[in-house]
């Protein structure tokens, strides 16, 4: 009954934004933008925008000192500018007067207030409380200064100070964990905060039932502005459905009752793609499919610990057995029949397409061959793969047809594989806690620097993000000294050879570098992918 009442109001409220005036003028139909998320929203809170899910939805409802344009360039959004010390180990933020919160019963007589310089501070620290236990913590380890890191100067003045100087600091301060909050909401809220959002975003929450529909509404006070003068966003709200299943998203997609679609499940593909990843002519002119670059790699990962008492007695503690998996495989075959040449395949190292450190001429990566695979094999001691032990490899059951290609590929020079299909949730404890020696990863980028890329095999970090654990002094120095770099060109050379050291070492299978791809009604304009596949709705129309 509880359930019942609960969906009821929510299509009522719904129904009301659907079908109400809005500011100006009354339409009697609302400009909604419909999408869905199969796996759920797990938390509202931008503490907690760990990942796309959260992240789609925080960015809607919150706002960031600074962010990143299409072209991956960063640009002012609180900020109006910003000013690094002579020394690069300060930055001094003016920040715009003319942003507000959200209208919320947090703040006196229901109207929200303006943001200031102490909301930036406070959200921050929020993030490396311990007490918020936020998993976006890491953003500022030995990165902000560890007395005075967040700083108010004034109400429209910031500071950040740091350990040493840290070029990316800009792109992590546009990650959606450092959305600004206000500090009456958290605390009026509580725990609840993750399901009612106070944010000064484009939109404002409206209701969200969980496993039902998320419903914002137009932020009629919203500060951005187009280059004509009139004021962001144009659509009047968002609704998001929570459908589990891909077969009833598509459904609903086709049906006219979703705008978009994020990617396209395997089961499908074949239906709406061409090999060469195109439309079939049956579906050309009645949707548009969209492809960018998107700074993602796919990839099987392999502990590297040797102290871990699970390496000691598998073949994977040889490098020459995971070079061996990385010449055995054929990723541009598995891009043609598995992906339907959405992405590229990973035969470049690491680092993804699309970061300008990106050069496939200067970092070889692995390409099919199948008799060095054989010969690496020999050399360790298994020729043809005799005596070698089965490997043990965790996947997810969304990328068990990707390691049943990867088993049957490895089967052809002598390594078998004996793949497990589990819950994502236990994939990501057993890694976090060396408890997998072979396992399914991808790496999203954070912000658009290839350092985000390579702390992933930083010694010093922990799990997330170097999931392998990885250890090599030799790449960690230059870990270190690409941090000191302010030439662009120096530090992308030195990130390249921390790439050729991950490539020798093979303490990861890389895939393929991914492309976003969506699926798009006609009715829809202004609506395009980004390289971190952000969605991005301010200056999307609909008609």
């Amino acid at each position: 009954m509880v359930f019942n009442k609960a969906r009821l109001l929510l299509n009522v409220l719904f129904f009301f934004l659907l079908h109400s005036g809005c500011g100006t003028g009354n339409r009697s139909e609302k400009r909604i933008f419909r999408y869905n998320e199969t796996t759920g929203i797990a938390s509202l809170d931008p503490a907690f925008a760990k990942n796309q899910s959260i992240m789609w939805a925080v960015h809607q409802l919150y706002s960031t000192l600074v962010e990143v344009d299409g072209q991956l360039e960063l640009k002012p959004l609180l900020a109006k500018n910003w000013e690094f010390s002579t020394d690069k180990k300060s930055i001094l933020f003016n920040l715009r007067t003319d942003i507000y919160f959200h209208n919320d019963a947090a703040f006196p007589g229901g109207k929200g207030r303006k943001l200031v310089a102490e909301d930036v501070r406070y959200s921050l620290n929020r993030i490396v409380d311990a007490a918020t236990a936020s998993p976006g913590a890491w953003i500022f380890n030995n990165r902000a200064d560890s007395v005075k890191p967040f700083v108010v100067i004034n109400d429209s003045t910031f500071q950040l100070n740091l350990l040493r100087p840290f070029h990316p600091i800009l792109g992590i301060l546009s990650m959606q964990y450092c959305s600004i909050v206000p500090k009456e909401a958290v605390e009026k809220y509580g725990t609840d905060f993750r399901r009612h959002a106070v944010g000064s975003g484009p939109f404002q929450l409206v209701a969200w039932e969980e496993g039902q529909a998320l419903v914002m509404k137009k932020n009629e006070h919203y500060f951005e502005k187009d280059s004509s003068g009139n004021l962001l966003p144009y659509l009047d709200g968002i609704k998001v459905n929570f459908y589990d299943s891909k077969a009833t998203e598509f459904l609903e997609f086709r049906q006219g009752r979703l705008d978009f679609i994020n990617d396209i499940d395997a089961s499908f593909k074949d239906e709406i793609l061409t090999k060469t990843g195109n439309l079939k002519k049956q579906w050309e002119g009645t949707l548009r499919l969209n492809k960018q670059p998107y700074l993602n790699i796919e990839y099987f990962g392999i502990l590297h610990d040797t102290n871990n008492v699970l390496l000691k007695n598998s073949p994977l503690k040889l490098k020459q057995i995971r070079q061996a998996i990385n010449y055995a495989i054929n990723r541009k075959k598995m891009m043609l029949y598995l992906r339907n040449s959405i992405g590229t395949a990973a035969e470049s190292g690491f680092i993804p397409q699309g970061l300008p450190s990106f050069d496939a001429d200067k970092v070889k990566g692995y390409s099919y061959d199948i008799e060095k695979a054989k010969q690496l094999l020999t050399e360790a001691g298994y020729p043809a793969g005799k005596g070698l032990p089965e490997i043990k490899l965790l996947t997810i059951p969304t990328y068990l047809n990707l390691a049943s290609y990867v088993a049957n590929e490895l089967k052809q020079v002598g390594i078998n594989i004996q793949v497990e299909s589990i819950q994502k949730s236990l994939l990501l404890e057993q890694t976090s806690k060396s408890q997998a020696l072979f396992f399914r990863g991808s790496w999203i980028a954070d912000y658009p620097d290839a350092e985000n890329y390579l702390s992933v095999f930083y010694s010093k970090n922990p799990a997330p993000p170097n999931y392998t654990r990885y250890k090599n002094t030799a790449f960690d120095k230059l870990y270190e000294q690409s941090l000191r770099e302010e030439n662009d060109s120096l530090r992308y050379e030195l990130y390249r050879q921390m790439d050729r050291h991950i490539i020798e070492d093979a303490p990861v299978v890389p895939f393929w570098y991914d492309m976003a791809i969506h699926m798009v009604h006609t009715n829809i304009s202004s609506f395009y992918p980004n390289s971190l596949n952000m969605l991005e709705l301010r200056r999307v129309r609909k008609r």
